[in-house]
C-alpha cells in the first residue's frame, strides 16, 4: 500500500511539471510571435509587369526588392518617373531605347519635393559643402548667385582656402575616397542642379527610419574635425538612444513627432524633423545660433529666430529655465574658444609681419600646428559644448588647444631667433 501511494504521488508530480511546462510554452508562443506570425512587409512591385521592374528583377534584384518596399513605390512613383528624361538631357545615357539618369538629380526630386530642395539649396549641405574642397571657380553664374545668397557661403574664406590646399596636396587618388565622399553632398550635377539627396536618403528604400537614425549622419560627421557622432554617443541624449532607441517610433508620420515618439533627440530631431513648435526643414543650420565650424565663430545672421526654433524642440523635454541657463553657459564657452584662437593668430602674427612663413600651405610643421588648433580642437570643443559631450570639450578640445598653443609659441620663438629678431614679447 505504501509503495502504491509513493507511485501515485510521483506520477502526480510528473503530471504537474508537464502541465506547467505546457503552459509556459503556450504563453511564450503567444507573447513572442514567430517569424511566420509576423506580417510580411508589403511589396508594391510584387505583381508588376513594368519593363524596368521585369528586367531589373533579373539584373539587380536587390534594388527592385528595396524599392518595392518603399513609400515611394507604394505611392505609385515608377522607375521612369525618377530616371527617364528626354533625349539630350545633361548627364543622361541611352538605355534600352530610352534616355536615363543613372542617379536622379535634385532637379528631378524637386518635381515632387519643391520645399525640401529649396531649403537644401540654402544649407551648408548644399554648395558650401562642395566649394569647401573644390573652390568656387567652377560654379556657373546661377550657382554663384545661389552660393552668395547662402548665409554660410563665403563666411569663412580663410578656412575654405586651407581645405582647398589640402585637397590639392593629397591628390585625386586619395580625395575621391576622403574629402569628396562627404563634401559631394553639395556637388552640382550636369543639369545645373545642386546636391545629392541620396547622401542622406539611401537608395532605393528611402526609409524614414534610416534617415532619422544618427548612424546615417555618422558617415560624415565623425573624426577629429567634426566628431558629432562620437560626441552624441557620450551625451545623455546618445545614451538614451543607445539604451532605448529600439522602442522609438521610427516610422511615425512626418510633422506629427513628439516626445512620445522620440523620448530623446537624434541628429534629425534637432536639425531637421518637425518636432514641438519647430517645422520640418532641410536647412540644417536653420536652428543654429553660431557658425561653429569657423576658426573664430560668429553669430548667424538670423540667430535670434534660429534660437526660437531650436528651443521649441528643447522645450518638449526641458523647462525654459534649464534651456536659458544652458544657452548662456554654452555661449560663454564658445567665446572662450574664440579667444584662444584669436590668441593663436596673435602668436603667429610676427612671423607673417616679417615674412618668415613660406608661401606654400602645409609645407612646415607650424602650418599644421596652427591649423589643428582651430580646425580640430577648437571645433571639437565647441561642438562638444553644444551637444553635451564633456570628454570632447576637455581632452579632445580644450586640452589639445592649450597643448598646441604651447607648441606654437615655441615654434614662433625658434623662427624669430633664427632670424635674429627679438622674442621677449612673444
Amino acid at each position: 500500500m505504501h509503495a502504491a501511494r509513493v507511485l501515485i504521488v510521483g506520477l502526480t508530480a510528473v503530471i504537474v511539471v508537464l502541465a506547467l511546462a505546457l503552459v509556459t510554452i503556450t504563453v511564450g508562443r503567444s507573447s513572442t510571435p514567430s517569424a511566420a506570425d509576423l506580417a510580411a512587409p508589403v511589396d508594391a512591385l510584387a505583381g508588376s509587369d513594368d519593363d524596368c521592374v521585369t528586367c531589373h528583377r533579373l539584373q539587380t534584384p536587390g534594388i527592385v526588392e528595396q524599392y518595392g518596399h518603399s513609400t515611394m513605390a507604394a505611392a505609385g512613383v515608377s522607375c521612369q518617373d525618377c530616371h527617364v528624361v528626354e533625349e539630350g538631357y545633361p548627364g543622361s545615357v541611352p538605355h534600352e531605347g530610352l534616355f536615363v539618369l543613372n542617379q536622379p538629380t535634385t532637379a528631378i526630386c524637386q518635381n515632387c519635393h519643391v520645399q525640401e530642395v529649396a531649403q537644401f539649396n540654402q544649407s551648408r549641405h548644399g554648395l558650401p559643402a562642395y566649394v569647401a574642397y573644390a573652390g568656387d571657380e567652377i560654379l556657373t553664374a546661377a550657382q554663384t548667385q545661389i552660393y552668395a545668397s547662402i548665409p554660410e557661403g563665403g563666411n569663412d574664406p580663410e578656412a575654405t582656402r586651407a581645405r582647398n590646399a589640402l585637397h590639392e596636396l593629397e591628390g585625386e587618388a586619395i580625395t575621391r575616397f576622403a574629402c569628396e565622399a562627404c563634401h559631394d553632398i553639395g556637388k552640382p550635377a550636369a543639369d545645373g542642379s545642386v546636391g545629392q539627396c541620396s547622401s542622406c536618403h539611401l537608395r532605393h528604400e528611402f526609409s524614414l527610419e534610416q534617415a532619422r537614425k544618427p548612424e546615417t549622419c555618422n558617415f560624415c560627421h565623425i573624426g577629429p574635425d567634426h566628431p558629432q557622432w562620437e560626441i552624441y554617443q557620450e551625451s545623455p541624449h546618445g545614451i538614451y538612444y543607445a539604451t532605448g532607441g529600439d522602442k522609438w517610433h521610427w516610422d511615425a508620420e512626418p510633422g506629427t513627432l513628439s516626445a512620445a515618439d522620440f523620448p530623446a533627440p537624434t541628429c534629425a530631431t534637432c536639425h531637421i524633423s518637425g518636432f514641438g513648435s519647430a517645422g520640418t526643414t532641410h536647412d540644417i543650420g536653420d536652428r543654429l545660433t553660431w557658425f561653429l565650424f569657423a576658426p573664430i565663430s560668429s553669430r548667424r545672421p538670423a540667430w535670434q529666430d534660429n534660437k526660437v526654433r531650436m528651443q521649441g524642440v528643447c522645450r518638449e523635454c526641458h523647462n525654459q529655465n534649464f534651456i536659458t541657463e544652458f544657452y548662456a553657459a554654452a555661449d560663454a564657452a564658445t567665446e572662450r574658444v574664440n579667444a584662444w584662437v584669436v590668441e593663436s593668430n596673435q602668436t603667429i602674427a610676427p612671423l607673417k609681419e616679417h615674412n618668415l612663413l613660406t608661401p606654400a600651405p602645409f609645407d612646415e610643421p607650424i602650418d599644421f600646428t596652427h591649423f589643428n588648433l582651430w580646425h580640430h580642437w577648437g571645433r571639437t570643443a565647441k561642438f562638444g559644448v553644444w551637444m553635451q559631450g564633456p570628454d570632447y570639450v576637455q581632452w579632445h578640445g580644450a586640452y589639445e588647444i592649450l597643448h598646441d598653443m604651447a607648441e606654437l609659441r615655441e615654434q614662433v620663438r625658434d623662427k624669430l631667433d633664427e632670424a635674429g629678431l627679438e622674442t621677449e614679447s612673444h
